[in-house]
Formats: structure tokens, sequence, C-alpha cells
């Protein structure tokens, strides 16, 4: 069964999300025969790359709230992370395009890497006093490493601003058409879909629902043909 979660980095309810479900898919009975994608999602797709504002300054302006409630609905979060075990920042985070992010990503899921890449970019910008944005590519170049991938390869990827462009957009444009306004968004075997940071309990149901519902597998039988099998292969006899 596959499990594609479209996400983005600087949403902090895909973080919080992100963790929900692996509590719920390690206590999954087939755990080992689920295949899980992460899929590209940017929450800000218009900012320009050297664009970065606090996140509490991003929040006003975006939202048109308050500092205090900008800074209350940080703290409400930052609960909700330690709840699910999770360090998170409440106070000095920044907000940037997350492009090159999801970029990477796809580059790591070539290497099967994925999700090794995207908990620590999650972990970088969420529990880190360092920031994924404002350090530019060298930053981004130091997780990639860490998640395992080739820094050379790493630096190409971000020397060329088309490589694996499309795959994102690709990304972006699938979950359009699956109807995903906001992320994060878990589709199971392309049949049911679940929206946003759901409690474990909630993933549960869908990964049984999802599992018990696959289509059983329907067998074309024409006729008795030769075929190999545990015993070896049959021999025509002449």
């Amino acid at each position: 069964m596959r499990v594609e979660i479209w996400s983005d980095i600087a949403c902090p309810w895909c973080y919080v999300g992100k963790a929900r479900f692996e509590k719920a898919l390690a206590a999954f009975p087939h755990r080992d025969q689920v295949e899980v994608v992460h899929r590209s999602f940017e929450l800000d797709p218009g900012r320009a790359k050297g664009d970065i504002q606090p996140v509490i300054t991003m929040l006003t302006k975006k939202y048109g709230m308050s500092a205090a409630q900008a800074q209350a609905g940080e703290k409400n979060l930052g609960a909700q992370a330690s709840a699910e075990g999770l360090a998170y920042r409440t106070e000095g985070r920044d907000h940037g395009n997350t492009f090159d992010m999801h970029r990477l990503l796809h580059l790591a899921k070539r290497h099967s890497r994925q999700d090794e890449l995207i908990q620590i970019l999650y972990r970088a910008n969420f529990a880190e006093e360092r920031s994924v944005f404002a350090e530019g590519d060298d930053r981004l170049v130091e997780l990639a490493v860490e998640a395992g991938l080739d820094a050379d390869e790493v630096r190409r990827v971000l020397a060329d601003p088309e490589a694996y462009a499309d795959d994102v957009r690709a990304d972006e444009r699938e979950a359009a058409q699956l109807g995903a306004t906001g992320v994060p968004f878990f589709v199971l075997d392309r049949t049911y879909g679940v929206s946003g940071a759901q409690p474990a309990e909630v993933f549960t149901q869908a990964l049984t629902q999802a599992w018990g519902d696959r289509s059983p597998l329907t067998l074309l039988d024409t006729g008795d043909a030769d075929a190999c099998g545990p015993d070896g292969c049959a021999v025509p006899q002449a």
C-alpha cells in the first residue's frame, strides 16, 4: 500500500502531522508493506527566494492577526509539537521560500533518502536556532549531507534552478487535481484522503480501512499454460 503525503517544510502542522501519522504507522500490523512518498506543496509559492522575514511578521501580514495573537498561536503549536515528542522554537524563527528544499527532496527520493531529508529539514526549521533560509545554499548542502546525500550532487542541483523543478510543479498540480487546498494532505492508495494533522487514531483508522479495501487480484484464467514454479519449470513432452 502506498501513502503519499503532500506537505511543506514551512508548515508546522505538517511537522506535527508527520509525527502523528508515524505513530499510527508504527503500530500498524502491515507497516512493512506500506510505502510512504513525500510530495511537494508550497504554502507561499510566490515568495522570492531572498524574501525572508520573521514568522510573527509573516503571520500578522498574511492573516491580519495581531502580534500577540500570532505569538499565542506559536505557543499553542509548540505545545502540540511537544506532546508528540518534537522540539519547537516558539520565538525567533524565520520564514522564506521552500522551493529549493522541495527540489532537494526529489533528489533525495532518487537515492531513497527522502524521509531522512524531510525530517532533518523539519528539525532544522522548527527546532534549531540556525535558519534554513538566511544561510542560503551552504546550509541546505549541510543538511542534505546529514541525510546521506552527496555534497557535490546537491550543489549541482541547487545551482541549476530547473533541476527537479518540473517534479515539484507536477506534485503541486496533482494536489490541486485531488482537491488539496492545504497541507498536510495524506492520500492512501489513491482511494482515501486525510486532511490535516489528525490524531494518530484517525490515521490508524484510515490505514486499516485502506488496507482492508484493497482490490484483490483478478485472475484471468485462459486455460492451462506452461509456467515456472517453486518445483521448477514444466518441460513439454514430445
